[in-house]
């Protein structure tokens, strides 16, 4: 009896990361955290979605619990780029979560998609990743993809990171 190879759409299998995927405590918009959760699933990662209004500590309780491989933070209020920079001040502090890798994206300020300053000042207080809006989905598939599976550790490739 021959054997035909079935190909998969959809959900793909869940063999990689462990992913957390939330907003911040000001900010409460839910269709960006489907639409990451969804994706990430579909690249075969288990996700954790937090939901929205998420106090710092509620953040990092619930990341030391899960202890995942990749955290991705969201924002579309404008206010990202201020509230990202406590967020990951608190998760940086906490030695359980210091490497975990960390990103954030989505609308960082309210004076549009953001500037080369802005991007740096996010990756200097700890986030391996800023991914502001009007950017590449390939670009953040691409900094998720080349994260090891069971990533716990901050040893990204050079150069990841930066959405251009």
């Amino acid at each position: 009896m021959e054997q035909h190879a079935v190909e998969q759409h959809g959900k793909a299998e869940p063999t990689g990361l462990d992913v957390v995927v939330t907003t911040m405590a000001s900010d409460s918009h839910t269709w960006n955290l489907v639409f990451l959760q969804l994706l990430l699933e579909e690249l075969g990662h288990r996700v954790t979605n937090l939901g929205a209004c998420v106090p710092d500590e509620l953040l990092v309780a619930e990341c030391r619990r899960i202890e995942p491989g990749l955290i991705v933070l969201s924002s579309v209020n404008g206010h990202g780029f201020h509230d990202g920079l406590r967020v990951i001040e608190a998760l940086r502090a906490c030695p359980e979560l210091a490497g975990t890798p960390t990103v954030i994206g989505g609308k960082l300020g309210i004076s549009g998609s953001g500037t080369q300053a802005r991007q740096r000042a996010l990756l200097t207080a700890g986030f391996d990743g800023v991914f502001e809006e009007g950017g590449s989905v390939l670009d953040f598939q691409s900094f998720v993809g080349s994260l090891p599976a069971g990533s716990g550790s901050r040893a990204l490739p050079a150069g990841s990171g930066v959405l251009r």
